[in-house]
């Protein structure tokens, strides 16, 4: 209809290059080239390429402005229909019943643009869109061809092997199905190995490759990855397994150990046999011993092997699947020296008197070779008897008198053995205890025994250690250290304990000695003397004793033991307490004050006394003077003065206190006749302000109530000493000092306002005929009708104030003359009156005006 009415006819004509975009799951066309309006009605056309996915959304435009009237149509690939979508003739769109086998397909609101969701595969093909512009005017008609390519993503594909357990050096093939997918597709071969190392192994257009050769290293996962413009998926995987096998046997011995007949190993050692060869399906294993079999299986375990389990072992490995099979012979002898190395070591012997070597290697056969080695051996030693070799079993031992060694000697062992290549040594060197003997003393933690310790660590050989003490407290000998128990509380206090080393090597022993003594308490002052509100320390010292102590402890003057409080600060060490007391008071803190400890051995304890005394009273003082400081009632000015001397040694500062007092009406009756009286009545609280100045003499109170009545004192204090209030005193009101300036201050004022007055007045009189209603306002209209009713000459006779009559002159040529009355204003005087102004008269200045005489009188009034 649009087409007959402008004279045009539908035509399809493709044009030049194009571009496209696409973003996500919309494509969005972008036109080659802008639009532009030919002025020879020439149809103008523009081709556009649009790619959607299957299931998705794409948008196909219409121009870059809205047209006037737009036909949407559907042109199928491969025919030559064309179908109406959608138009709109500008009374909005209109979507045909054909558009529904495209899609979901939506007009975008002040568009012309087509929205087609869920997009089928039947929308592949030529959509055109014929646009009107200025229909009114000049029209200008667009053809839009837009090519709208639906690609199909490609599906889940899988895999298909010829042959998934190959025998290793055969052929194969892989295939890769698709079910769906817009070409051109790619596809990926890929293969994961046991670790999880994934390599590609072909990649190309063809669905299918073949591989030559197949080995082991084939074996693994593999997939295949197929790819087009829309999406790419991957396969499952597929296990490949390749059968091989079995390869040569390896034979593994632990403990491994070679000899020239092969393996050995140890008697009574646990030896385990493993069999490896390669194979898939995993080999099964026969072992052999001297070809009879004696266990199936990879690992063949002999636990605690025997001299008798030396021979031949063979491991006979075979592939069940192939029906093949491969065999390995080893040799095993078993060998058992001694175990270890041999050991050496010094002895006291004969009452550490001499020294006894020992060289012992236990086992092994046979029985391992020993001997001493050494001219200090050769030349000092004597055989061990047969009995005591012979509990030796495979050991030596000789003993030297303590007189032919030297310290600091070396010794050596030397063992050798058929099963080993080598000869083995061990050494031992004599030498005397490089330090001297220690002894010291310490407690249980439960405080029930005293533990004295002797050692003397070190030398070769050990030394011999035992205690001797008083009253029986002994203790046998011990080698290298000793230990003496005692009960808590039963050592003797300044009796020594003696501790005895001997060694070998040494002809006198040696010793170490311990007193013990209970704690000795110490402090700087037995008496301490402070003034009350002060802190003081109290010491406690620990001297210096072997035996350690138990903690100090204090106790205050009540007994109670001391903690860290508010009141108390305990400062300790090990060897010293000191105690401060914070604040003290006379009544609470004065007193004995303990200071204990205890060891193992006794208990000390020590007193100090702590003497508070009170600070001496001070002197009284009297409020001389409370005065309000202004009308405002609000600030009170106080000064006192001390009673006695005015140094200030006797007192640290004082109390200002005031209290308030308010009144109350009492009825009294004094005959019959009945009274209405007030009655103070004073508040039980008492405001304090502190001044801490000694020399301060006044003091101002501020922040008071101008309505309430108030009482002050003053009270002198000492540091905590607090003396005797002042008698109460209650503040007079202030003097009237300045009434003078307020009186002086109106007196100026009013002669100011006069003289203002005077002058506003003049200028009112010399320019009346300027302004006559305010002249008539202030002097009333009389003036002004004397001058109207001027119709005789007697009229120009006018009486002045002072009763006499003024002549004036006359006013006009032509007329009779004008008599005016003179102004006056006369103001009462009174005695107490200030000066009065001069009276000012202006001389005439022309026909209407005349002179004024005014009087001015200031009264200042006693207030």
């Amino acid at each position: 209809m649009v087409a007959k009415l402008l004279g045009l006819a539908f035509l399809y004509l493709t044009t030049g290059p194009f571009t496209f975009s696409a973003h996500g799951t919309s494509v969005y066309p972008v036109p080659t080239s802008s639009v532009k309006i030919n002025p020879n009605w020439e149809v103008v056309y523009q081709d556009t390429d649009v790619y959607g996915v299957v299931g998705k959304a794409v948008i196909l435009e219409c121009g870059t402005s809205v047209p006037d009237i737009y036909i949407w149509s559907f042109t199928k690939p491969g025919t030559d229909a064309i179908k109406a979508v959608v138009y709109n003739l500008g009374k909005g769109p209109r979507i045909q019943q054909f558009a529904e086998t495209l899609g979901h397909l939506t007009i975008i609101s002040n568009s012309a643009a087509v929205s087609i969701e869920k997009l089928p595969l039947a929308a592949h093909g030529l959509f055109t869109c014929q646009a009107f512009y200025n229909i009114d005017k000049e029209p200008v008609v667009y053809y839009y061809y837009v090519h709208l390519n639906v690609r199909v993503p490609v599906s889940k594909p899988y895999l298909l092997l010829s042959d998934v357990s190959p025998v290793e050096g055969s052929t194969m093939w892989m295939r890769c199905n698709l079910e769906n997918g817009t070409g051109p597709i790619q596809y990926v071969w890929q293969h994961e190995t046991h670790s999880g190392n994934i390599t590609v192994v072909a990649q190309g257009s063809s669905n299918l490759i073949n591989i030559t050769d197949i080995n082991r290293n084939h074996t693994g996962w593999y997939r295949c990855v197929a790819t087009n413009a829309v999406n790419s998926e991957s396969s499952n995987r597929l296990w490949l397994d390749t059968i091989y096998g079995p390869d040569i046997p390896r034979i593994d011995v632990t403990p491994y150990s070679i000899t020239e007949r092969g393996y050995s190993a140890l008697e009574r050692e646990t030896v385990s046999l493993m069999c490896q060869a390669p194979s898939n399906p995993a080999s099964q294993y026969v072992w052999f011993y001297n070809n009879s079999q004696v266990y199936s299986g990879p690992q063949y375990t002999i636990t605690k092997i025997l001299r008798m389990h030396t021979g031949d072992y063979a491991c006979l490995a075979q592939n069940t699947y192939l029906n093949t099979r491969s065999k390995k012979t080893i040799s095993l002898t078993v060998y058992y020296p001694p175990d270890g190395s041999p050991s050496c070591s010094v002895e006291a012997a004969l009452n550490h008197t001499a020294l006894k070597l020992l060289c012992v290697w236990a086992g092994g056969f046979p029985s391992p070779s020993l001997d001493w080695t050494g001219d200090l051996v050769q030349a000092g030693k004597t055989q061990v008897d047969a009995e005591q070799q012979t509990n030796l079993q495979s050991g030596t031992a000789i003993i030297l008198p303590s007189g032919s060694v030297t310290p600091n000697s070396l010794f050596r062992c030397v063992g050798s053995h058929p099963a080993l290549k080598q000869t083995t040594e061990c050494n031992t060197r004599t030498y005397i205890p490089p330090a001297e003997p220690v002894c010291f003393a310490y407690v249980t933690n439960t405080q029930q025994y005293l533990m004295l310790s002797c050692s003397w660590d070190g030398g070769a050989p050990k030394a011999l250690v035992w205690w001797e003490g008083p009253g029986g407290q002994s203790k046998g000998g011990q080698e290298n250290s000793n230990i003496l128990i005692l009960r808590y509380g039963t050592a003797r206090s300044g009796k020594p304990y003696t501790c005895y080393a001997k060694h070998p090597l040494l002809v006198e022993a040696k010793s170490c000695r311990l007193t013990l003594e209970a704690p000795v308490l110490l402090t700087q002052r037995r008496v301490i003397s402070v003034y009350e509100g002060s802190d003081v320390q109290l010491t406690c010292n620990l001297r210096a004793n072997y035996l350690p102590a138990n903690d100090i402890t204090w106790f205050n003057n009540q007994g109670v033991d001391v903690r860290d409080t508010s009141k108390y600060m305990l400062l300790q060490t090990s060897a010293w307490a000191n105690l401060t007391v914070r604040e003290t008071d006379e009544m609470q803190d004065s007193g004995e004050y303990r200071c204990s400890t205890s060891n193992a051995v006794g208990g000390a304890e020590i007193n100090v006394t702590l003497v508070v005394k009170r600070y001496p009273m001070p002197p009284n003082a009297t409020l001389i003077r409370a005065t309000y400081n202004s009308r405002q009632r609000n600030e009170v000015e106080l000064e006192w003065q001390v009673d006695g001397t005015e140094e200030t040694g006797g007192w640290t500062g004082f109390h200002v206190e005031h209290q308030l007092v308010s009144e109350r009406p009492n009825k009294r009756r004094s005959s019959n006749i009945s009274q209405l009286q007030l009655e103070r009545i004073a508040s039980q609280d008492w405001y304090r302000t502190i001044i801490q100045d000694p020399g301060s003499r006044s003091h101002t109170v501020r922040g008071l109530t101008p309505t309430v009545t108030y009482q002050f004192r003053i009270t002198p204090i000492n540091h905590r000493t607090i003396g005797h209030p002042s008698p109460t005193k209650t503040p007079a009101e202030p003097r009237n000092s300045m009434y003078p300036a307020v009186i002086g201050a109106a007196i100026g004022g009013m002669l100011f306002a006069a003289i203002l007055t005077v002058l506003l007045l003049m200028y009112i009189i010399r320019n009346r005929n300027n302004n006559p209603r305010l002249h008539d306002m202030l002097f009333g209209m009389q003036h002004s009708q004397s001058r109207e009713n001027i119709n005789f000459p007697e009229d120009e006779m006018v009486r002045g104030s002072d009763g006499g009559i003024e002549d004036i002159g006359g006013l006009s040529t032509a007329g009779p003359a004008v008599s005016i009355p003179r102004a006056s204003s006369p103001l009462t005087a009174s005695p107490r009156s200030a000066t009065p102004t001069p009276t000012s008269q202006a001389p005439p200045s022309g026909d209407d005006n005349e002179p004024v005489s005014v009087t001015i009188t200031v009264k200042a009034a006693e207030s």
